[in-house]
């Protein structure tokens, strides 16, 4: 039985099973039970397909319930609590029966072992496994009442081209990621000093600020060949890479269910790092040559941030993905990264800061510019997405199209040419019938050429909305944290704390200041090298099309000289 129901958010369509959706548009759903937190409807303009079940609200008479909250269902967020609700995650689509999901277990080793085997309730921030920040507006950034948090210990899909900004805005927290990650607890001294420290992450000062000092053994990790593979004597099929890190040289296979195992690692235990987004998952063609060609550029992106990273590329978990080829030991890696304690606030203890002073108001006023800039440029990049976006739909559809007619009609002018022979000029028709194939040439150029400047862009927006879209709550906890010195130093001016206790919450503030700067400044430094990577290869590649478009046309425009 079809039910109406309303949009909550944006949500732009990227295969042809999904339809787009518009905030507070009226759809029709066909049914409420959603198949892995998609549903199928229809929107006002007639389309019918798949979108996120979180995106929407049933619309129910006044005697029922006012609209059903899909992100408790089974399907949208299995075992959570009860007062957490699953956040629009349109990277996740639906999967199909059809096709077998790779993603169903672990590995071809450890069949048996799920991922989600720690507590739920573990600290953490970036979107997980706290209670995060989520914004799902795509295109107006609207500013909604109800808070979405991550599911605990649940991907974080990297930012669908186009779907939506990160939005750096007001934060609309019921439940404190600030008090709920544990940082609060760090900054109030409750966070247990473990009686060994193994791992040690320092931050110095460079010319520009905090920055975490840098890898002592820099590498850079290869991803190439995707390659499908199969198991259980065919039943399942999955895709593999093959990851070669410069520092060994060996290579190791791995499948995108091992990259989400490390993503979910890294989200658990680095507190105030923002942790680039996985490429998206794809509800249907899993094992279509583009998509993979698309993930795998993508998943390229994401291992150059992850290799570059002073401090994400010296995780032991991380070096354990990259390196370990043993059957045993990857088992006892694995579940060594899983009980690692240092995670979320406890994290915060491996951090070693600079003795210089840095006045807290200073430090305030610089992460309130890094904030106005991050949501502007969340903006610029949203936009400039969006255009390149519709530029690759104009090349591949609208400018083909145009060209072949205009090559159509330079052939039709030929042919009729040809219609009385005594005043027929061969030299002539076969001209202007070459410049009609030249047109069709030229049209197939613009169809293939986003692979060569667009794609890159696409995929470097996709990894930038992904990065900001973290910072949110990465600044809320500082903003947390500040929110306590100035409570402690009140509350010590009126003597209801001990000067010794508030100077000792102002120490443990500066650790998260320090970290935040540290991170901001390897952000913009990553920024400067990735933009101008981009701007250059698309410049270059636009140049070469031109030039083979412009040699065409010169050597169709020879044919007319000697007629």
């Amino acid at each position: 039985m079809a039910l109406k129901a309303r949009a909550l958010y944006n949500f732009q369509s990227e295969n042809k099973e999904e339809i787009s959706i518009q905030e507070n548009e009226e759809l029709v759903i066909f049914s409420e039970n959603s198949l892995d937190g998609w549903l199928q409807g229809q929107n006002s303009r007639g389309e019918t397909g798949l979108f996120p079940a979180s995106y929407v609200e049933i619309l129910r008479s006044r005697s029922g319930s006012n609209y059903t909250d899909y992100s408790s269902s089974p399907a949208g967020s299995p075992g959570h609590d009860s007062f957490y609700t699953a956040p629009p995650n349109p990277g996740i689509p639906y999967q199909g029966s059809f096709e077998d999901d790779d993603d169903d277990d672990w590995d071809d080793w450890d069949d048996a072992c799920t991922v989600v085997e720690e507590p739920r309730s573990a600290p953490g921030t970036n979107g997980h496994p706290s209670p995060s920040l989520q914004y799902p507006a795509a295109y107006g950034h609207h500013q909604h009442a109800g808070y979405h948090p991550k599911p605990a210990l649940e991907r974080q899909d990297s930012m669908s081209s186009s779907k939506r900004g990160s939005v750096v805005g007001r934060n609309l927290n019921r439940f404190s990621c600030f008090v709920r990650s544990g940082v609060e607890a760090f900054i109030l001294g409750d966070v247990p000093l473990m009686s060994k420290i193994a791992e040690v992450y320092c931050i110095e000062m460079g010319s520009k600020g905090p920055q975490w000092r840098a890898n002592p053994h820099p590498f850079i990790c290869s991803v190439e060949d995707p390659t499908k593979q199969t198991k259980f004597k065919g039943i399942k099929s999955y895709i593999s890479y093959k990851l070669t890190p410069s520092n060994i040289n060996s290579p190791v296979y791995r499948r995108y269910k091992h990259f989400d195992w490390l993503y979910n690692r890294l989200l658990h235990k680095f507190t105030v790092i923002s942790v680039p987004h996985l490429p998206e998952k794809q509800a249907t063609g899993r094992f279509e040559e583009d998509f993979i060609e698309k993930r795998k550029r993508r998943l390229i992106l994401w291992m150059d941030h992850m290799t570059s990273h002073p401090v994400l590329s010296q995780y032991e978990g991380f070096q354990h993905f990259l390196c370990c080829r043993d059957e045993k030991q990857w088992k006892l890696g694995k579940r060594r990264a899983e009980k690692d304690e240092m995670v979320g606030a406890s994290f915060l203890l491996t951090i070693q800061i600079p003795t210089e002073h840095q006045d807290l108001q200073d430090v305030e006023d610089r992460v309130d510019a890094f904030k106005a800039f991050s949501k502007k440029m969340d903006d610029s990049v949203l936009q400039l997405t969006n255009v390149a976006s519709e530029l690759v739909r104009k090349h591949v559809g609208g400018f083909r199209k145009e060209f072949q007619k205009l090559g159509n009609a330079f052939q039709a002018i030929s042919h009729s040419f040809h219609m009385d022979p005594p005043y027929s000029s061969d030299a002539l028709n076969n001209a202007i019938s070459h410049t009609g194939k030249t047109y069709e040439t030229v049209g197939e150029m613009f169809a293939e050429q986003p692979k060569n400047d667009l794609f890159l862009m696409l995929d470097t927006l996709s990894l930038y909305q992904g990065l900001l879209s973290n910072f949110p709550d990465i600044i809320h906890l500082q903003k947390g944290a500040f929110a306590k010195v100035k409570e402690s130093q009140r509350m010590s001016d009126e003597g209801r704390m001990d000067q010794e206790e508030a100077d000792g919450i102002r120490k443990r503030c500066r650790v998260v200041g320090f970290a935040l700067q540290a991170e901001m400044n390897h952000f913009h430094e990553r920024r400067v090298a990735d933009f101008k990577r981009m701007m250059q290869s698309y410049l270059k590649q636009q140049i070469v099309f031109y030039q083979r478009v412009s040699q065409q046309l010169e050597k169709t425009l020879r044919m007319y000289d000697n007629l």
